[in-house]
């Protein structure tokens, strides 16, 4: 039912659908500026192809030496291919170069074969985004801050290095997922995945809902946003989440149980004078319950354990400059492990929002020790807190 994650299988899906794009020539393909190539065969099929890339450079002052070192990346390049069969038959195909410029070496991001019935219930299966909070489901492309998140990962933003199947936030499973109540305010998520299953005893189950306090939140699927920029008006949404599995961290010989917990908060208010306040707040707690075996081993999936914090804030402005808006912010993330060093950032930048989330320039100054310190959560681990200056291209056509 589920992808393998062989690099066999995930060529052969990526030369399927690129052979299905570049043999088309009905008339029924479209093309204009950042809407993306779609076609339409009749009502209820239909195929649509985008894509998104998002590239960097950064400045990093190396402490203690107080030497600068550069470092030019392509964070982000993906393919989106999403179609429909039937009326509640749909599918979603997107890959991710990873680390493009070193291997090139496209993956798979979203396998998904979805049955959308209701609001209030549908059906996804393959693979795809676990249940979690608002800065995982949003993914790097529909962030508010170009730096993808900085507070502490679900398993599934792990590879198979680590012996799971995650990245991205991504595993093979199932959604379950609507919306009920009064418009629809209110909104879940429940999902089973593989997680750790080299030595879990059972899948990984997650969960997530929300409420919409002010307006619904429109987003494709179970996917959410950081920011919308004002064009769904005023949102105040709060959500929570969790995951759990039995033996889901440690090591095959010292396994513990992993539970993760999160609360985050979205609210977007339009100004009188058409600006746009936005203001992302989120709490997670992790407690895989690791022992100090399972910590000095080097073979143990030994994720954060502990508190973490982040919080951003930012205004768009409503005066157009050339071709785009000004947008200053602020964000603070603390990460507070059990067994390991605490890690901290402070970030201020200003977006130029071109187009939304599909055409945005930042410029941003970073100072803490997540960098230095990085995302090993075992004791010993230390850093200095260093500046850093970057620059960040984000475009998509979809």
């Amino acid at each position: 039912m589920f992808f393998n994650g062989s690099k066999c299988c995930h060529r052969a899906l990526l030369f399927f659908f690129i052979s299905l794009f570049l043999g088309t020539s009905a008339p029924g393909w479209a093309f204009s500026g950042l809407d993306g190539f779609h076609y339409e065969y009749d009502k209820y099929r239909n195929i649509s192809i985008g894509g998104g890339v998002k590239t960097s450079f950064k400045a990093i002052n190396n402490l203690p030496q107080s030497q600068w070192s550069t470092d030019a990346t392509m964070n982000n390049w993906r393919i989106y291919v999403n179609g429909q069969l039937h009326k509640y038959i749909k599918f979603e195909f997107n890959t991710e170069c990873a680390n493009c410029q070193q291997s090139a070496d496209i993956q798979v991001l979203d396998g998904i074969l979805k049955f959308d019935i209701t609001d209030a219930f549908n059906l996804w299966l393959g693979r795809m985004i676990t249940p979690s909070d608002r800065g995982e489901l949003a993914g790097p492309f529909f962030q508010d801050i170009f730096e993808f998140e900085r507070i502490a990962f679900y398993p599934s933003d792990f590879s198979t290095e680590h012996r799971i199947d995650g990245e991205f936030a991504r595993d093979d499973g199932m959604n379950i997922w609507g919306s009920g109540g009064s418009e629809n305010r209110f909104t879940y998520i429940f999902g089973l995945f593989k997680g750790l299953h080299h030595i879990a005893t059972s899948p990984l189950v997650g969960a997530r809902i929300g409420y919409n306090f002010w307006n619904v939140e429109q987003n494709p699927g179970d996917y959410l946003s950081s920011t919308y920029y004002g064009t769904q008006g005023d949102i105040l949404t709060i959500g929570s989440s969790f995951q759990y599995q039995a033996h889901g961290a440690g090591t095959t010989q010292n396994p513990t149980d992993f539970l993760g917990m999160d609360v985050d908060i979205l609210l977007e208010k339009v100004l009188s004078n058409q600006g746009v306040f936005t203001f992302n707040g989120e709490y997670k707690y992790f407690a895989p319950g690791l022992t100090p075996t399972a910590l000095a081993d080097p073979t143990c999936f030994c994720i954060f354990e502990g508190n973490a914090y982040t919080a951003s804030a930012l205004y768009l402005f409503s005066e157009k400059v050339f071709i785009g808006q000004f947008q200053p912010y602020v964000r603070w993330t603390d990460n507070i492990p059990f067994n390991s060093s605490n890690r901290d950032e402070i970030e201020a930048g200003v977006n130029y929002v071109i187009d939304g989330h599909d055409a945005r320039v930042s410029l941003f100054y970073e100072y803490g020790d997540i960098n230095t310190k990085g995302r090993v959560w075992t004791s010993g681990i230390t850093g200095p807190k260093v500046s850093a200056f970057g620059l960040g291209f984000q475009f998509q056509f979809r």
